[in-house]
């Protein structure tokens, strides 16, 4: 999917922890201590590697990683520069190709070839997590058609990270990725989540944050929410709040700078709703409105589903019990 993050004026970067250069040594000669068998994977099998990079701290990448960045026969970035920053730091010679939203099409049977060919393939994205809104699940889905190996080396990734500083409920959460750029379609999206019982987790551009988190006041409600960002970089910083208050927040302070992760709490409980107290709500809401509007408006309400809100619904418009 097209990547809206370009609206920002931050570059998607390895920050490598620029406040601590030690820390960036020790990465250095902690690769060069490595063994021999360790650093030349030899017994690398051929396959599709689905590789996590660190999101901000270079410190922050597996062994595993290492091992196969350094055996792979090919690495697939989303943008190469940004990869050869890390490679750079750890001493990577790895043969690096793009691979992303505006080039996917022309390279996937290119690296199918590879495969078929014996190849090991990396695929990793300019930070975090491949696939978890970047691109590459097309390229996984066509290799493993294909009968290739394919495999993923976990790692760091933003969503997981803020998920776990937000201090909100971690039970159960649902990734809504990027919301639209514009503010009507972004309200829909926002009125569709509004009655999923997780907490929601959301990226977003800095020079959205406080429209983004104004519409989600208007639409979710009364909520906890919190805003983290730079995370695992020198300014990382987590503001926790009302989605109200944090809206009124960033828009007096401005955008922020750094990527941002969004977390939201769930809905609090609602008290279970008669059946006589449903079809009130219904019939009000089919006084003023068409069918499908009351049915939305009663989902919203009540937090039903609407495969039985709208049986009930379509039962008291044909003027049944």
């Amino acid at each position: 999917m097209p990547d809206p993050r370009p609206e920002t004026d931050d570059e998607p970067d390895m920050e490598a922890r620029e406040e601590t250069p030690d820390a960036l040594e020790g990465a250095r000669t902690s690769a060069e201590n490595e063994p021999r068998s360790r650093r030349a994977g030899a017994s690398l099998a051929p396959g599709l590697y689905v590789t996590a990079t660190p999101i901000g701290n270079a410190s922050d990448i597996t062994l595993r990683a290492l091992d196969v960045l350094r055996a792979a026969d090919l690495v697939l970035c989303e943008d190469t520069r940004v990869t050869a920053k890390l490679f750079a730091i750890y001493g990577i010679e790895a043969k690096m190709l793009p691979y992303h939203d505006h080039n996917a099409a022309e390279m996937r049977p290119r690296v199918l070839d590879r495969l078929a060919g014996g190849a090991r393939v990396a695929l990793v994205s300019d930070a975090g997590t491949p696939l978890i809104s970047d691109p590459g699940f097309k390229l996984v889905r066509e290799a493993v058609a294909a009968g290739h190996n394919v495999t993923t080396l976990p790692g760091a990734s933003s969503v997981m990270a803020a998920l776990t500083l937000a201090g909100l409920p971690t039970d159960r959460f649902f990734f809504a990725g990027f919301l639209s750029a514009k503010q009507e379609a972004r309200r829909r999206e926002l009125a569709d989540l509004a009655s999923v019982p997780a907490t929601l987790v959301f990226l977003e551009s800095a020079n959205r944050l406080a429209a983004s988190l104004a519409d989600m006041a208007a639409n979710l409600g009364v909520r906890d929410a919190a805003v983290a960002r730079e995370l695992t970089k020198r300014f990382e910083e987590v503001r926790r709040g009302t989605l109200a208050e944090l809206g009124a927040h960033y828009g007096e302070a401005g955008a922020p700078k750094g990527e941002i992760v969004i977390v939201v709490g769930p809905p609090a409980p609602r008290a279970a709703l008669c059946q006589h107290e449903i079809d009130a709500m219904l019939e009000n809401a089919l006084g003023r409105s068409s069918l499908k509007d009351a049915v939305a408006e009663v989902v919203s309400m009540t937090g039903l589903p609407r495969k039985e809100i709208y049986a009930r619904a379509l039962t008291l418009s044909e003027g049944g019990e």
